[in-house]
């Protein structure tokens, strides 16, 4: 397990991220985790605390995790097979396969009515969906404008009371919504994430899971890794908390047993969706290290690879995610600090703490983390059960990565 100096990790430097993880879990914040770190033909694995808030049965390697928003630079792959197969293209304008997204009207201010629009000047094109630059998406910055209320009124995006509908139906609502913005002009959170799932289920005809089950899933060996988890699993499966922000309390926000991830859901949310295990989670992001291959197999080319990982924003559209990002530094604990972003997921473009540039991947809202590094050729999968109503596994998320790179034996 341990190397010798040949660039992995150092004995004392995994002995420190040990004790960091292991002071948030005896901390009380944080009932249990899993983090994998990988460097050449070194993994090491922290399993840490128990599945429940109240104890019980202990963490384990292969405890399955909610990946929530670390769903997003893994369920992109779906599409990039497309592309590599000349299925899709880049430039094409989607209203073939998504034509209530046609001829678009775009609201004249964000926070104006809904009905007080000017048309797109262009169609809506697969590079819009891709980079999340279509016209729509989760803006924290424009929260109580009347555009984000009929969004969350419509249940077009996930984690609301209101369920998301399946995906014709999604379509239908969301062709009815003006675009925020003009095509291509800014980029925006969330909703194009889900909206390429629709997508590749169109071009495909097939659901959104079975192809991703047969492109990515099982030629990987990700054999944990779905929309939902198999009745015989589900004991492997902890609840998601969303601790109460003011008083800590921990409340059960999805239940494992009958929860949303216990049977088939209507919407296969590409932006949100998935379960899996670190180990899973390993096996892709290593196959995006190697250039899209998996031992022997290709998964996806490299040229493609190269496209998901590097940053797709021009100025414009990286000033308008820099803003986001540091503008709300406090209300998101201090994540998104990336700069660019790929295709599904951010892309580091300066350096900011201590990752270096060029590092690929994201977080999720249930405490989940996921992103691999070309420069050091390194992977680190952080998961817990603890939503970020609360600091607290975000804080986990910076203090894993901050150890993780001092422990780089060079």
């Amino acid at each position: 397990m341990m190397g010798n100096g040949n660039r992995g990790f150092s004995e004392a430097g995994l002995r420190r991220l040990h004790d960091v993880l292991a002071r948030h879990v005896d901390s009380g914040k944080i009932p249990g985790l899993v983090a994998l770190v990988s460097r050449g033909d070194q993994t090491h694995v922290e399993t840490l605390g128990t599945m429940r808030h109240e104890g019980g049965d202990a963490m384990r390697r292969d405890t399955i995790f909610r990946m929530a928003s670390t769903s997003k630079p893994v369920t992109i792959a779906a599409a990039m097979v497309l592309l590599d197969e000349c299925r899709l293209r880049l430039d094409d304008p989607v209203d073939p396969w998504l034509p209530e997204l046609a001829d678009q009207q775009v609201l004249r201010r964000i926070d104006g009515p809904v009905d007080d629009t000017v048309p797109a000047r262009r169609p809506i094109t697969v590079r819009d969906v891709l980079t999340s630059t279509f016209g729509l998406g989760m803006d924290m910055t424009s929260i109580g404008t009347p555009i984000m209320g009929v969004i969350f009124e419509q249940g077009l995006t996930p984690n609301l009371p209101t369920p998301m509908p399946e995906p014709d139906e999604w379509m239908r609502r969301l062709g009815e919504l003006p675009l925020m913005n003009q095509p291509g002009a800014r980029w925006q959170y969330q909703i194009a994430s889900d909206l390429v799932g629709v997508l590749v289920s169109r071009v495909t005809g097939q659901s959104f899971g079975t192809f991703l089950n047969e492109r990515i899933f099982e030629p990987l060996g990700m054999k944990d890794t779905g929309f939902f988890v198999p009745a015989d699993q589900m004991h492997r499966l902890p609840p998601l908390y969303a601790p109460d922000p003011e008083t800590g309390e921990f409340h059960v926000w999805d239940e494992a047993e009958g929860g949303r991830h216990s049977k088939p859901p209507a919407f296969e949310g590409g932006g949100g969706g998935l379960n899996s295990t670190v180990d899973d989670y390993n096996a892709y992001f290593r196959m995006l290290l190697n250039g899209g291959m998996h031992g022997n197999e290709r998964i996806l080319s490299k040229q493609a690879v190269q496209l998901m990982t590097t940053n797709r924003l021009n100025p414009e559209q990286q000033a308008a995610r820099n803003t986001l990002a540091t503008e709300n530094v406090h209300i998101s604990f201090g994540q998104g600090q990336h700069g660019g972003w790929g295709f599904g997921m951010a892309v580091r473009t300066y350096q900011g703490d201590y990752a270096p540039i060029g590092q690929f991947g994201w977080d999720g809202g249930s405490g989940a983390s996921a992103y691999a590094d070309p420069v050091n050729q390194v992977t680190g999968i952080l998961v817990s059960q603890v939503g970020a109503s609360v600091p607290d596994p975000i804080h986990v998320m910076h203090d894993f990565w901050t150890t993780l790179y001092q422990a780089l034996d060079d």
